[in-house]
């Protein structure tokens, strides 16, 4: 199936501690239905050094499910995506709200 959202596509958090903030998806992860958006979603972790890595408490994004998150569409508001068949057969993404085409 096609990604309704995917990497560098801007995005709205829709529930959470976040909601209303926007970001950057940097990864998607389509098996586990999740994405990660840089700034949001944003952990503590425990780290111990190593030859390569400081050692220390670090903030770290991690996955948020793709059902709270939103494509921001040019107008600055949260929309739904579609899909549309172009004349030449092509498949491209649709914002609902709008309807016009996302990747053209």
């Amino acid at each position: 199936m096609a990604a309704k959202i995917r990497k560098g596509d801007k995005v709205m958090v829709l529930t959470g501690r976040d909601k209303g903030r926007t970001g950057e998806v940097f990864e998607v992860r389509p098996d586990e239905n999740k994405a990660l958006v840089r700034g949001i979603n944003m952990v503590k972790r425990h780290q111990k050094q190593s030859q390569t890595q400081e050692g220390g408490i670090i903030s770290k994004e991690m996955p948020i499910h793709l059902s709270n998150i939103a494509y921001v569409g040019k107008d600055g508001k949260p929309t739904r995506i579609g899909f549309k068949i172009q004349a030449d057969g092509k498949k491209v993404r649709v914002a609902k709200s709008s309807g016009a085409e996302i990747d053209g």
